[in-house]
């Protein structure tokens, strides 16, 4: 536990890839999970005389992104070569951007751990190309390079160190996944990699100067870099009252031990020896140009959010959840179109949905059914078809066997009786059973009437019209 005589201090580098269909500098697909070295030519893989050429939808990414997070746009910009050698990185330095990047000085809104508005601040925007992989082979104790994610494009979104906590941390980055979804410059998927973290972290006593940070590197899950954060705040705390100094270092997060260890020294901007990139020439960006993007943004969450409070009438608090993901907003849009009850889809995504989500540990992304199989589950329910507890079973079926609510309904023999006969041939058996509860509903007791309801929708396995069954036995209890 933290102590709170010190100040936490944190900022994060998120890198995320781009959904462009090329590399940044060259020609070769970006498409996820085919077969090592099958994506790369001269260019990525540093052949002599290979020259690269700067893919012009990069530079529309990053400034939508920019434009997005309120960021003032440069015109004058450039990329530069940053150096240092490793094994993925054919070239022996990475071209990226020093001193001009694509966007400056930009905010995210959040909440700070007290309900609280809060802007962090974002430092830059910049573009750059990623490195490749190492394939480690635990056996053999060797490793193999693949080149197929070298040269595939990313922004690297950088904060001022205004995040105070594990909590904020995480709020900061769910709401800038959200925009990057949004706005459709990245698909945010951090078990693939296409979006993570440098987590920069110093504790200090306030009024004092900052601490030395430890930085964790390309961490992809946001449940780690909560319990990182939580771990190095109360390490750096305690090494801080036992005098013991924090050396600036690279960490590694090991989430199985639930602990940092020291990777290497912290590197600073003057051991990469940046300069120029000489085979590219200056980005130069017209007015035009940032207007054209900016005036073709689609509506981002907090417009959305609006629209679902004052035309669909949904609270705040369902508007939050909806619109924090844009996959689960746009099933909501295309649901609620689908059946024409906006309200109902609403409840069914921020309950039963939303449960299985958080159990199954699935993003909303994730979902396995579509839009329209949820619309026509709300228009069953709504038509009488099945009953609301039958549409649980079915949205639980859907995602383990994703079909049409119907077939599954006819397949499981789900459809609700609405028979009055039959219904009223139940409802005098359950009270034929239940004197006791006959006698309690004459005193006074409402509840009674909820117990033999139950009873008969668990004699019929949840079919019968709840609506009918009210009705058929108040009429025989007043008798």
């Amino acid at each position: 536990m933290a102590n709170s005589d010190y100040e936490t201090v944190i900022g994060l580098e998120v890198h995320a890839e781009l959904s462009t269909k090329t590399k940044i500098f060259c020609s070769c697909p970006t498409t996820f999970g085919s077969d090592p070295n099958t994506h790369v030519c001269p260019v990525c893989t540093a052949m002599p005389g290979a020259l690269p050429k700067l893919n012009e939808r990069v530079v529309e990414f990053a400034v939508k992104a920019g434009l997005a997070t309120h960021c003032e746009i440069s015109q004058d910009s450039k990329n530069d070569r940053k150096n240092y050698f490793y094994p993925d990185l054919p070239k022996s330095y990475q071209i990226s951007q020093f001193d001009k990047p694509l966007c400056n000085h930009g905010y995210i809104e959040i909440e700070d751990d007290n309900g609280n508005p809060k802007k962090v601040r974002i430092l830059r925007i910049h573009i750059e190309e990623d490195a490749g992989k190492l394939n480690h082979d635990e056996f053999s104790g060797g490793s193999l390079v693949d080149l197929n994610r070298a040269g595939v494009p990313l922004i690297e979104i950088v904060s001022e160190p205004d995040i105070n906590s594990s909590g904020e941390a995480d709020r900061y980055l769910k709401k800038l996944k959200s925009i990057l979804q949004y706005i459709d410059v990245s698909d945010c998927k951090m078990e693939e990699g296409s979006l993570r973290a440098d987590v920069n972290v110093s504790v200090h006593k306030p009024g004092t100067p900052f601490g030395i940070r430890h930085e964790m590197k390309n961490m992809n899950s946001f449940k780690s870099i909560q319990r990182a954060i939580d771990y190095e705040e109360d390490a750096q705390i305690n090494d801080n009252e036992n005098g013991i100094p924090v050396v600036q270092e690279t960490m590694r997060w090991d989430d199985i031990a639930g602990r940092t260890f020291p990777m290497r020294d912290k590197e600073d901007a003057q051991d990469y020896r940046y300069f120029p990139e000489p085979d590219l020439v200056a980005i130069r960006l017209s007015d035009e140009y940032i207007k054209n993007i900016q005036e073709n943004l689609p509506e981002m969450p907090e417009s959305r959010k609006r629209r679902y409070i004052e035309e669909l009438g949904l609270s705040e608090h369902d508007a939050n959840m909806l619109t924090a993901s844009k996959s689960l907003s746009d099933m909501f849009e295309a649901a609620g179109k689908a059946c024409n009850n906006y309200k109902q889809v609403c409840n069914w995504l921020t309950s039963d949905i939303a449960r299985i989500l958080n159990e199954k540990e699935l993003e909303p992304e994730q979902i396995p059914f579509t839009a329209e199989q949820l619309g026509e589950l709300v228009s069953l329910i709504d038509d009488g078809t099945i009953s609301s507890k039958i549409g649980k079973q079915v949205v639980t079926e859907l995602f383990e066997n994703p079909d049409s609510p119907k077939k599954i309904i006819e397949k499981n023999g789900w459809v609700q009786i609405s028979d009055e006969g039959e219904i009223k041939k139940v409802v005098e058996e359950v009270l034929a059973n239940n004197p006791q509860s006959i006698a309690d509903f004459k005193a006074g007791k409402d509840k009674a009437l909820g117990f033999l309801v139950g009873q008969a929708m668990k004699a019929t396995k949840g079919k019968a019209n709840p609506q009918m069954l009210n009705e058929l036995f108040l009429t025989e209890l007043k008798k």
